[in-house]
């Protein structure tokens, strides 16, 4: 007997979607015609036409002024730290239960997004880092992500202030993963993170990890012969080695370091030997083979980030609740499409369910989410003009 046949439609994507996010980053209704699911409404208008609120209100026909919606959503904004922890519980709502039955693989990473403005109130709101898209001005947000098969959920958000230490940041991401019941058996970091204080917090931690080495020292043409990692980077051998991290302050660390040799067999347009170098603790008796191809799952959070920026709006704003607001929705809804693959797209099967990527892309849901409130507001279809229309265009 065949099973019944079932269906996801639009409409229950986006009362889902709405009903989550009202549940855990409540606004408050402003006037008549400025309600919640008004003000929701702008929102995921803004983040699935990757446009402003300005753009969104063009859009949608029969709502008040720009103004007052933007009016609106200030009212109903908490403050900066609270609006982070409703953020951190919208993206925890979303996570199955089977996620917190075993410890799983977390990803951590920092995402710049450029900012070409002032600080709104204080100096360490924008993140100094190496230029990209013209500034090397940015408002910076620190994620953890569980690495496991077709469960790749992002599990806390924090925002990076400027000369922020690295350590304090994944401390926080780490408790905020302990709090959602998320315990972590092997942390996969960025090479940004390899310093003496952040490698010796996870060793007093106990927390295994793998992060790429930052490559240091003399190079091979100096007379001296090559120093420090750059001696790693050199080999033409994979093996396992020692090494002691120093710091300014004559802190140190000691870490093993894992070289896994390869060909580029012509990737690039490069032959030869590459020699991929990583600082490990706590991953003793694995091959270099395995450190490799365990770092290589790490970069499923850049997808995150890639897929975050097709649901994050556009802002000039210099408001870090707004911006912080728009990097949240953007997270949520990511996670929103991750658990309904989970939970309802996926193929019942022994050994794990198979997920059908096929059956609602990222970029699918957002459309269906601007689909339902195009429909529920109606679009604007005619705008204000200087000269008789029918004269001009001989209609």
């Amino acid at each position: 007997m065949r099973p019944p046949h079932r269906t996801l439609n639009r409409q229950q994507v986006h009362r889902s979607a709405t009903r989550h996010l009202q549940e855990h980053v409540p606004l408050r209704d402003y006037k008549r015609k400025v309600s919640a699911p008004t003000l929701w409404a702008v929102l995921l208008v803004a983040a699935a036409d990757l446009t402003s609120i300005h753009a969104a209100c063009g859009r949608l026909d029969g709502l008040a002024c720009e103004e007052t919606i933007r009016k609106a959503l200030y009212a109903s904004l908490p403050e900066f730290a609270e609006l982070q922890r409703r953020l951190n519980r919208a993206l925890a709502g979303r996570l199955p239960r089977a996620l917190r039955r075993r410890s799983q693989r977390l990803a951590i990473d920092l995402t710049l997004i450029p900012y070409h403005g002032e600080p709104f109130s204080d100096p360490k709101e924008v993140y100094r880092g190496l230029a990209k898209d013209g500034t090397s001005h940015f408002h910076a947000y620190a994620t953890a992500y569980v690495v496991h098969r077709g469960e790749r959920f992002t599990v806390a958000l924090q925002a990076v202030a400027k000369g922020e230490a690295l350590k304090g940041v994944v401390q926080r991401l780490l408790q905020q993963a302990r709090m959602v019941g998320i315990k972590p058996r092997l942390l996969l970091l960025d090479r940004g993170f390899y310093g003496v204080d952040v490698i010796r917090y996870l060793q007093a931690a106990r927390y295994p990890f793998l992060m790429p080495a930052v490559i240091r020292g003399r190079k091979a043409d100096d007379p001296r012969g090559p120093s420090g990692t750059r001696v790693f980077a050199l080999l033409k051998r994979s093996g396992w080695f020692e090494y002691t991290l120093t710091s300014g302050t004559k802190r140190t660390a000691r870490v093993a370091i894992c070289v896994a040799c390869r060909n580029y067999r012509g990737q690039w347009k490069r032959h030869g030997r590459r020699a991929l170098v990583y600082a490990c603790w706590g991953v003793k008796g694995r091959s270099c083979a395995w450190v490799r191809e365990t770092y290589r799952t790490r970069f499923g959070i850049e997808s995150s980030y890639r897929q975050m920026n097709q649901a994050r709006g556009r802002t000039s704003t210099r408001r870090p609740e707004l911006r912080l607001l728009y990097v949240g929705i953007a997270l949520v809804l990511r996670n929103e499409w991750v658990w309904l693959h989970f939970a309802v797209l996926s193929t019942p099967r022994r050994g794990g369910r198979l997920i059908r990527l096929e059956r609602m892309r990222l970029r699918t849901l957002l459309h269906w989410l601007l689909q339902v409130i195009e429909e529920a507001f109606g679009t604007i279809g005619e705008t204000h003009t200087e000269r008789q229309v029918c004269s001009e265009l001989r209609c």
